[in-house]
């Protein structure tokens, strides 16, 4: 094997992809203009929103969609598929048009996340890789985002990596989780792939290594004099840990002229160690000494650690974050919506469902976010058909899909789209942005949210509304179906 190849993931697709995209083929169907939507259902945790990242790899994965000769070699050993489809395959070129939410963007259920127009072979091809790099990326980084916030402000970071699913796990986990509001990862090569900062000090081998746990303290702080962050539960944390610690900042450091990072408490009882730690840090001069909590933590432990006035700065969360262990699958779905006919008329397709959550939202479509003017608070998002405008110096009445009585006239508002253009006719056409750049729209997204709505538990419901067109044209298809979306013969 060429240990220069770059690793083609072009074959990693269900093979159904590859058996329908031959059928279609085979029935002249392969030049069939169709509309696709990546959307979600349901929120991890039981939350209200999901922040959306892993862009930067799907579009990375469309610039290198292509099939090489061993892959038609390999599809041909299969016995099913037709020569003129393979040739087709041989010949690949990726032509479709895609719109997506930018990364770092607050997405709800059943809103378009990524929506592509093309081919249907094609369409229906990347399937498979489309909805795992999103899926990922999006269900790390808003695990993330919710243990940030439980922080309260304090730093947490990513310390998932030898618990991740796999090498690439660890690595975009680590990307997601900077975007959703960690500020570094103890992944090193993070760093250098993604821009993702590299963090970390010493483990408890350091400290069993020597014949002591002050001359292991002692030689870390002299060989990292102005970055001294030491581990004090190898042993006794207040009887031994945090003493030997003082005494090597008192001998060590100080004499020398830098301050101590602070210490780490990786066991235990993590509320009561930090309150002692704290008065002993104090009473030895070095306030500023910061304390890190890790440990198989996440935001519901977060969060009880604080009610009980644990005294933590920063924190080191691993197998719960790169896992998203309470909720570890991020639901994302991609569905056909419509078809484009020769004369270029777009005709709506829906998949209907005994489970009405499952019922999908057919046509071409765009996102509209309302913002309240005064404070620039998300009041509500609308799917509308794609050419539909939102004047904003008109009063704009939205109404709940379903409920149809509950309605709501928003005023003093702007709005913005949240589909962008990332693909024209397979030529990209879209900016990527650094990390920084995205981690940063991130934030200021969820500066958007009341605070009724990030709560952990029984977060407060965000308004997400059908423009009455696009309702008015799901209720025609369920008609046409003999359905009624209000229930009655679904």
């Amino acid at each position: 094997m060429d240990e220069n190849r770059k690793e083609n993931l072009s074959l990693l697709c269900d093979f159904y992809e590859f058996a329908m995209s031959n059928g279609f083929f085979k029935s002249g169907y392969k030049d069939q203009i169709v509309y696709f939507d990546m959307f979600y259902r349901t929120v991890p945790d039981d939350a209200t929103y999901a922040i959306i990242a892993g862009l930067e790899q799907l579009v990375e994965y469309f610039e290198n969609l292509s099939f090489d000769q061993s892959d038609i070699d390999f599809l041909r050993t299969k016995g099913i598929f037709d020569e003129e489809y393979l040739e087709y395959l041989k010949n690949f070129k990726f032509e479709c048009d895609v719109w997506a939410m930018k990364e770092g963007t607050i997405a709800y259920p059943g809103e378009p996340i990524v929506v592509v127009r093309g081919p249907i072979i094609q369409a229906q091809m990347i399937e498979t890789m489309l909805l795992l790099t999103i899926n990922h990326q999006s269900m790390v980084a808003t695990k993330a985002e919710r243990i940030c916030y439980a922080a309260d402000g304090r730093g947490v970071t990513e310390f998932g990596s030898r618990r991740a699913q796999g090498y690439t796990g660890a690595n975009l986990g680590a990307r997601a989780a900077y975007i959703g509001g960690c500020n570094g990862s103890a992944n090193t090569l993070a760093e250098k792939l993604y821009g993702v900062p590299a963090l970390g000090t010493m483990a408890h081998s350091w400290v069993q290594l020597f014949d002591n746990e002050y001359e292991a303290f002692k030689t870390y702080a002299e060989c990292y004099p102005d970055n001294c962050l030491l581990l004090v539960d190898t042993y006794d944390t207040l009887k031994e840990g945090i003493p030997n610690a003082i005494k090597v900042f008192d001998e060590v450091l100080k004499p020398k002229g830098y301050r101590p990072k602070g210490i780490r408490i990786d066991s235990g009882d993590i509320a009561y160690l930090t309150k002692e730690a704290r008065k002993m840090l104090d009473e030895a001069g070095y306030e500023d000494a910061l304390i890190m909590a890790s440990n198989s933590l996440d935001e519901f432990t977060i969060k009880e650690l604080l009610s009980q006035g644990a005294k933590v700065d920063a924190f080191g969360v691993g197998e719960r974050l790169i896992t998203s262990k309470s909720s570890p699958v991020f639901g994302g779905v991609y569905k056909l919506v419509a078809i484009e006919k020769e004369n270029g008329e777009v005709e709506a397709k829906i998949k209907i469902s005994d489970n009405v959550s499952k019922i999908t939202t057919p046509g071409f479509k765009q996102v509209y976010r309302f913002y309240d003017k005064d404070n620039n608070k998300a009041i509500a998002d609308l799917v509308t058909l794609h050419d539909e405008k939102i004047d904003e110096s008109k009063e704009y009445e939205i109404f709940h899909p379903v409920y149809t009585w509950k309605r709501q006239t928003l005023r003093n508002y702007k709005v913005k789209p949240l589909l962008h253009r990332i693909y024209d006719k397979g030529k990209l056409v879209y900016d990527l942005p650094d990390i920084e750049t995205i981690r940063k729209y991130a934030q200021e997204e969820l500066t958007t949210l009341w605070d009724e709505m990030r709560r952990l538990v029984k977060p407060q419901e965000y308004i997400v509304d059908l423009s009455y067109d696009l309702w008015k044209l799901k209720e025609e298809l369920l008609e046409k179906h003999g359905k009624n979306i209000r229930g009655k013969k679904i």
